[in-house]
């Protein structure tokens, strides 16, 4: 079954005009024949809306009941079995009752063959919903994926100007005249719907953008079509990037809604090598100034160059002038006049700069591409090499050819090139034809040649001798740098492995750095007002300032790495400075990553404070209540009570006074533990005396086990109490009527244990983390027992006391509450006396 198209109308703003325009596309659809049905319009009660339904075939709705009222939806069913050519659906992010959303609904009919036209605003596209609500200050629940009104067939921008649609709004012809004022005075602000118009323009734009770029790939137009500014920039690598990236910034600022796009091209010879550091920095430039980088590899750099302008059909070009020298410039063309040659309808700018003319960067190695020990050992070579040979060959010179001596001789410069390269084998060479031509080139043991054959010989010996010469050099050299590129690649591959998987990138990559080259100590320093701070250290007695390091590294102004241990050779500092680069994202990310946490922390004091008003406001109001009730009725004339009615009334009065002092002290000695502000004195405390005045408090039946010459504990009497009572309270809540809860005590290893024990249904152990959080009583909502802070509260008592308080299964159901204290003989803890200021 062949898929039904998708025709949407977008509009800025309710009122614009969407619903009519669909249904005046339906009328003319079906003036000319096609079937045409109205599965769904919200007309809003406006007439000449209304007036538009005459004539078309609408669909019954379908009836939903929901918590006592009722609904009409859409009613995909009926409309897939009338099956139509066309069905009108309005308002394609409208959430159904009770579930589902239009837009699916709308999915179901396409499958069925079935073109549907709809309408949707602006601020329903989940892209742009969040940018909607910072504007209006208004929260667009339902939304739809933008994904779904890109595969639309056709889309049309229904516009009108704000002012245009304020008149209609007064007019009446929008809503209803008492909601006019209000509604003009808030969402439909012109400020408000100038910013709606922009974004749906431009949202559109780009899906324009999408089908302009499908239709020149599928007829094959490389030309460019200056439908949208587009500014792309080439960066080498080099230093002057900087001050391309800013002059194509400024040229793309002065068209609204112009691409910036920073390209880098990577030879695919691996010849020509960017330095990183460089390309890192100008990556997070282009970024910041709302631009994109992309790296594209190519043989032609102006070939791909332009190869990638006309694929994202930039408009123009800004290329630096070249660095190369005058003399370079005339031997070959160089990039910017190639690219300027080959550009076609696109805008070249060549931008100046400080490295004008300043050459390549070039790799910079002691001897070029061998090490000074094979040089060394190529020239020896060549001193005793030659004489030797010379010597061998002088006594037979009268029975070989002279071709035969050049190619013995060849033979040993190819072999001193193999060994040391390009100037000892020169030096082979030259040295070479001349004891050619002195002993072996008649005349003998003179420096003149008597036929031009043999002058022909020695020369083109010579000039083959310095072409093996000069490969096996370059050989030599691009396999030290492919070694070195590889070294380089799996040191980069080693960090990203070591930062990926860590919890503190930052640290990891300095460690990483530190260990790759030897190093003592790498530091990252940061720039502050009174000098330099210490942003992040890996290894021993981190610098302090730049100069107490052997190399520096500067990133960017307020940032410095600085490496302490032994002299980093030229050829590691362009990897030392890549490292720096990647410290720099490391330490912005780790900055963000603080914030993200700060603001973590604001949102969870956040919901506690939200939870102890919710759950506070009840237990205050309860025993409030009750007070003043009985206080009230007390001092009411009205009635006469009797004495008992008196006493009845005051104990009331006294039993809610308690409830609100436990529930005011639970909250301050919570607020004081968090803090860290809760006053205690550590004393020796005798526990067969601390539970019977806790069980008095709640004046419940409990069953207790406390033995007489248990020693005594190191807390705080008022504190161990009121762990206790809250302890007990908490078992008191869950027990079974007709088993009260335990109290039992012993001794071990210099810690009493006093165990409450229950037989109600006890908790999983998966949960028993959660007990001990403020205001949670898992998952039971009744506010009349207390707000959650029992447990929580006597954990923190317990733990600034030095002791433990943790649950446990009982033997036979239920939960066993263990508090561990330390007996008075035992010395107190070091740590909690400091704590204590003792």
């Amino acid at each position: 079954m062949t898929r039904g198209e998708l025709r949407v109308y977008l509009g800025a703003a309710p009122g614009v005009g969407k619903t009519y325009k669909m249904l005046e596309e339906g009328r003319r659809r079906r003036a000319r024949g096609t079937d045409v049905v109205v599965g769904l319009v919200e007309t809003h009660g406006r007439p000449l809306t209304e007036a538009l339904l005459t004539g078309l075939e609408v669909l019954p709705r379908r009836t939903v009941v929901y918590r006592g009222a009722t609904f009409t939806e859409l009613d995909v069913d009926a409309v897939i079995a009338r099956r139509p050519e066309v069905a009108l659906v309005d308002e394609l992010a409208h959430s159904n009752v009770p579930t589902g959303k239009r837009w699916e609904d709308v999915e179901r009919l396409l499958e069925a063959g079935i073109t549907v036209l709809t309408t949707v605003n602006i601020q329903h596209l989940e892209s742009v919903n969040d940018v909607v609500e910072r504007i209006t200050g208004a929260t667009q629940r339902e939304t739809v994926p933008d994904a779904v009104v890109r595969r639309a067939e056709q889309i049309e921008l229904v516009d009108m100007t704000p002012e245009a649609l304020r008149r209609r709004m007064a007019h009446g012809n929008i809503y209803k005249p008492d909601k006019v004022d209000a509604a003009l005075g808030n969402y439909f602000r012109v400020g408000n719907l100038t910013a709606l118009r922009e974004l749906a323009l431009l949202w559109l734009a780009d899906k324009v953008d999408e089908q302009l770029d499908r239709y020149r790939a599928e007829h094959d137009i490389e030309a460019t079509w200056e439908a949208r500014e587009r500014v792309v920039v080439a960066l080498t690598g080099g230093p002057e990037g900087d001050t391309l990236i800013r002059r194509a910034a400024r040229i793309a600022a002065r068209t609204k809604g112009a691409d910036l796009l920073a390209v880098h091209v990577i030879r695919d010879d691996g010849l020509a090598r960017a330095d990183p550091t460089h390309l890192s920095r100008q990556r997070l430039l282009v970024e910041s100034l709302g631009g994109t980088y992309h790296q594209v590899v190519g043989a032609d750099v102006p070939a791909a160059l332009l190869d990638f302008a006309r694929g994202v059909n930039a408009t123009q070009l800004v290329l630096g002038v070249s660095r190369r020298g005058r003399l370079a410039q005339i031997l070959a063309p160089g990039v910017g006049a190639t690219t300027t040659a080959g550009s076609g309808s696109i805008d070249v700018h060549l931008v100046t700069h400080e490295q004008v003319r300043r050459g390549r960067p070039r790799p910079r190695a002691t001897g070029g591409g061998l090490t000074r020990r094979r040089r060394l050992a190529g020239f020896a070579f060549a001193a005793i090499g030659l004489p030797l040979l010379t010597l061998g060959l002088t006594p037979l010179r009268s029975g070989i050819a002279l071709p035969t001596e050049i190619l013995a001789f060849l033979v040993l410069t190819v072999g001193i090139a193999l060994v040391g390269g390009l100037y000892p084998a020169l030096l082979a060479a030259v040295g070479s034809f001349l004891l050619l031509n002195y002993f072996f080139i008649p005349p003998l043991h003179r420096f003149t040649v008597a036929e031009q054959e043999n002058l022909f010989a020695l020369s083109a010996f010579v000039m083959v001798a310095i072409a093996v010469a000069t490969v096996v050099d370059l050989a030599a050299r691009r396999t030290r740098e492919a070694a070195r590129a590889g070294a380089e690649a799996r040191t980069m591959s080693t960090l990203a492995g070591s930062v990926l998987h860590g919890d503190r990138p930052l640290p990891a990559l300095l460690e990483r750095v530190r260990e790759s080259f030897g190093l003592e100590c790498v530091t990252l320093l940061e720039r502050v007002e009174a000098g330099w701070q210490v942003a992040a250290s890996a290894g021993n007695r981190p610098c302090l300032t730049p100069e107490e390091g052997q190399t520096e590294v500067s990133v960017d102004v307020g940032l410095s790495l600085v490496l302490r241990g032994h002299p980093l050779p030229a050829a590691d500092r362009r990897l030392i400075e890549a490292f720096a680069a990647h410290a720099a994202i490391a330490l912005r990310q780790q900055r963000l990553g603080e914030q993200a946490a700060v603001a973590d922390s604001l949102a969870e004091v956040d919901r506690l404070r939200t939870a102890l008003l919710s759950a506070v406001s009840h237990d205050l109001r309860t025993p409030l209540a009750s007070a003043k009730a009985a206080v009230g009725s007390l001092r009411s004339d009205d009635v006469a009570f009797s004495a008992a009615d008196r006493e009845e009334l005051l104990a009331t009065a006294e039993e809610s006074l308690d409830k609100l002092t436990r529930l005011v002290t639970n909250l301050l000695d919570m607020s004081r533990l968090q803090a860290g502000a809760l006053a205690m004195t550590l004393q020796a405390v005798d526990v067969a005396d601390a539970v019977p005045r806790a069980v008095d408090d709640l004046g419940a039946a409990v069953r207790i086990g406390v033995p007489d010459d248990l020693p005594e504990v190191h807390a705080d009497p008022a504190l161990l109490e009121r762990i206790l009572v809250n302890v007990l309270a908490n078992a008191l809540r869950y027990s079974p009527a007709d088993t009260p809860p335990t109290v039992a005590a012993s001794e071990h290893a210099g810690r009493v244990e006093i165990r409450v024990v229950d037989h109600g249904p006890g908790i999983p152990a998966a949960d028993r983390d959660q007990i001990f959080q403020p205001f949670q009583r898992l998952g039971d909502r009744d506010n009349t027992t207390g707000v959650g802070l029992g447990l929580a509260l006597s954990r923190g008592l317990a733990e600034a006391m030095g002791g433990t308080l943790t649950p446990d299964d009982t033997p036979g159901g239920g939960l066993t509450m263990t508090l561990t204290l330390r007996t008075a003989a035992e010395p107190a803890d070091p740590a909690l006396l400091a704590r204590l200021g003792r």
